[in-house]
């Protein structure tokens, strides 16, 4: 995101302050445009000191450590993420409350965590999943403790952003990455019904959100997601065949099971798209890949 990021904001005409860890990252935040901080996102004094030093109008809050993503251990590859969006979110939000910041914006997640009931596509007015698989659960916790602390703070502008499925450049769905390899070697079965619905986004569009959402709306919540919800069972072999991959395998729940973990199984049978409606009324964005039909193509 923040290779995406923050370019477009310089080019916007926002002086940027990029917080880093390292001396590759805070190099790499140069290029990009924007003057690096170097600064651990757990360590309040730290990140105290970066924004003081910054005086930010906008704090854009893109905090994660998302890696590898192994379904039958769901809680282990966010455990990193979800303590950034619990104690890093809580230091980035002391911070600018003791530096007078104006506005809040804060990475969600909507891919994963709508309630896992009702209609196939969700608005920002339904619920979060209340009773998620136990595997789920720490990582839809966070994101509800990162949500209500954003837009629970009154004395600044919160704006949440519940991205959808990331894909593009440097994603997990980029050209060659293993996710798509595994598509293409048919070692990504369709499980049970397929019924899952999911919402992506190019990683590009969510970064042009994320500016209008710098500059524009109201506090609250936004589903960043392309127009195109679909369900397990309509993207997976279509996306094999822009592959150039043969059909994929259909297994039963039990064995999606034995084989993913209960996430998986939920990942594959019980997930709930978004609606962007809102993100293009309030924040005037229209994803330039309206559809991951067309986004993911070869060569797109």
């Amino acid at each position: 995101m923040g290779t995406e990021l923050l370019p477009r904001l310089v080019d916007a005409g926002h002086e940027v302050f990029a917080m880093v860890r390292s001396d590759s990252a805070k190099a790499r935040a140069a290029e990009l445009g924007a003057v690096p901080v170097l600064a651990d996102a757990l360590d309040r004094a730290q990140v105290e000191a970066a924004v003081r030093e910054a005086a930010p109008e906008v704090i854009v809050n893109q905090l994660t450590a998302i890696g590898h993503i192994d379904t039958r251990h769901f809680e282990r590859s966010f455990a990193a993420t979800d303590r950034l969006r619990i104690e890093g979110t809580d230091n980035l939000l002391a911070a600018a409350r003791a530096a007078g910041v104006r506005r809040f914006v804060a990475q969600s997640n909507g891919a994963f965590t709508y309630a896992r009931t009702g209609g196939p596509v969700k608005t920002e007015q339904d619920p979060l999943d209340r009773s998620p698989v136990s595997q789920m659960a720490s990582m839809i916790a966070a994101v509800e403790h990162l949500e209500k602390a954003v837009l629970g703070a009154e004395w600044i502008e919160g704006i949440v952003l519940r991205y959808g499925a990331f894909y593009g450049p440097g994603t997990s769905m980029a050209p060659g990455s293993e996710q798509l390899e595994m598509i293409r070697k048919r070692r990504f079965p369709v499980v049970g019904d397929g019924g899952g619905v999911w919402s992506f986004v190019h990683i590009a569009d969510a970064a042009e959100a994320t500016v209008a959402a710098v500059e524009k709306g109201d506090r609250g919540v936004y589903n960043i997601v392309d127009d195109d919800p679909a369900p397990v069972t309509e993207w997976l072999p279509e996306l094999a065949a822009m592959l150039g991959a043969r059909k994929p395998m259909r297994v039963p729940r039990f064995v999606g099971r034995l084989a993913a973990g209960e996430a998986g199984v939920v990942l594959m049978t019980e997930l709930r798209g978004a609606s962007n409606a809102k993100a293009k009324r309030e924040l005037g964005w229209h994803p330039a890949h309206p559809t991951w039909r067309r986004g993911l193509q070869p060569g797109a």
